[in-house]
């Protein structure tokens, strides 16, 4: 391909993805829809121009997707605050991920396995990437909600990022070495594993934490930022869940002031620190938007119209969203006592880490996805619908919210006119001017 063409096209794609972004603070449309149909779009249009297809983007996508998956679960950690009084809706966003995450991951396989006919492996490592809700797309989504209910999406999909991919590198290392999925000595060796990670992890953010504060180079986020990878790739290859090194990292560096002991706070400049966090989270988010712009972009230039000949794959991701839904439904329905449902209730998109897992899935060597009527097809299905599914619920505004703001309104206006008349006209004349005032 010519260079020229290029240098028009990246750019041209980059300047597109910030207008559907603005597009979709404006209407609450997933902007990420926009960027896949672009990159189908894109894909129509090299058809007819003879460019069918492109190798280097089966190799791109796995890296694109690691590398966004890395920037979102940091930058979902950057944007958490650890205090005393959010402790209950932390628990709470943890409880509903794990609990969630299992549930339709329970069902999913069920029937995968019995409707399906798929083996049972296939049918448990399909249905895992289905059960993962996307912070990439359900955060930036739920940023008109009130702060509780945004706080909830906010910690809810990041855990349920980190478990899930935690859950599909234990199930994959469980049927690679023909052990048992459910068992007393292979919950014990997950839970070691867990805890042995978080205190390497400890060590680590502490390392990278001194790193931030000592180097004296203009360039060093850039250098965390591959530091953090390089620790992924690494727990990668040892089948570790490196996600929680990188959770950890950015929790610390959010919650600098209440999670350092006091004695060290005394030895630091928490003031230029907070300075530097507020950069390095500026730079995460905007690494952040440019994979996610080209990870989906490619994504969709990777799908064919033409594999769409059969209503197969529709039906079945159209089944898998009312399971989930069903099952979100009926979890809110009964930790909140309350039948009609609310917005939360739709906030479930499906989005960069069932993508992933599904590309990863391809790679298992054990696995056969010849005839696997869970493919990419239904995949897209079931993030579309997911995704409209959110749209609703960020349409769905609470009715308390609404009578709040309109007596606030009120009480501005009703206050605004006495506190002027105090100010410029007052009704009595101070009791000892001064000579100040006198002259």
């Amino acid at each position: 391909m010519n260079s020229l063409i290029i240098l028009f096209v990246l750019p041209l794609l980059i300047i597109f993805s910030y207008l559907f972004d603005a597009f979709s603070r404006k209407t609450k449309f997933p902007s990420v829809i926009l960027l896949m149909f672009t990159g189908i779009v894109v894909r129509v249009i090299s058809n007819a121009y003879g460019i069918e297809k492109l190798g280097f983007l089966d190799d791109l996508i796995p890296v694109l997707g690691t590398v966004g998956l890395i920037l979102i679960v940091l930058e979902g950690a950057l944007e958490l605050e650890i205090k005393r009084e959010k402790l209950f809706l932390i628990l709470k966003g943890f409880l509903a991920a794990l609990v969630l995450l299992i549930l339709n991951i329970v069902a999913l396989q069920w029937v995968f396995a019995h409707v399906f006919q798929m083996n049972t492996q296939l049918a448990i490592l399909s249905a895992i990437p289905l059960a993962i809700i996307s912070s990439a797309v359900a955060i930036p989504s739920a940023a008109s909600f009130l702060n509780q209910d945004r706080e909830f999406v906010v910690y809810e999909s990041t855990f349920s990022d980190i478990l899930g991919i935690m859950i599909f590198n234990y199930a994959l290392r469980q049927f690679e070495t023909d052990q048992a999925l459910i068992g007393v000595t292979p919950m014990v060796s997950l839970f070691l594993q867990i805890i042995g990670v978080i205190v390497i992890s400890l060590a680590i953010t502490y390392v990278l934490f001194k790193l931030l504060r000592e180097i004296d180079h203009h360039v060093k986020f850039f250098l965390i930022l591959a530091l953090l990878i390089l620790v992924y790739a690494f727990g990668k290859l040892f089948h570790l869940p490196a996600l929680v090194t990188i959770f950890i990292f950015g929790i610390f560096l959010s919650n600098v002031k209440s999670l350092l002991p006091r004695f060290l706070k005394n030895y630091l400049d928490l003031d230029h620190t907070e300075k530097e966090l507020h950069e390095f989270h500026i730079l995460t988010a905007e690494s952040t938007f440019i994979v996610r712009t080209f990870f989906f972009l490619f994504f969709g230039f990777s799908i064919q119209l033409s594999d769409f000949n059969t209503a197969q794959p529709v039906l079945y991701g159209i089944l898998i969203i009312l399971i989930m839904l069903v099952l979100r439904y009926l979890y809110f329905t009964t930790t909140t006592f309350k039948i009609k449902p609310s917005s939360l209730v739709y906030m479930s998109p499906r989005g960069l880490i069932s993508i992933l897992l599904f590309v990863q899935l391809k790679e298992v060597s054990f696995i056969d996805l010849t005839n696997s009527p869970i493919d990419e097809r239904v995949l897209l299905i079931v993030i579309l619908s997911s995704m409209l599914v959110m749209l609703i619920g960020t349409l769905k505004k609470p009715k308390a919210e609404v009578p709040e703001i309109e007596e606030a309104e009120t009480e501005i206006e009703e206050e605004t006119p006495q506190t002027l008349d105090m100010e410029v006209y007052p009704s009595e004349p101070p009791e000892n001017p001064s000579e100040d005032s006198l002259n």
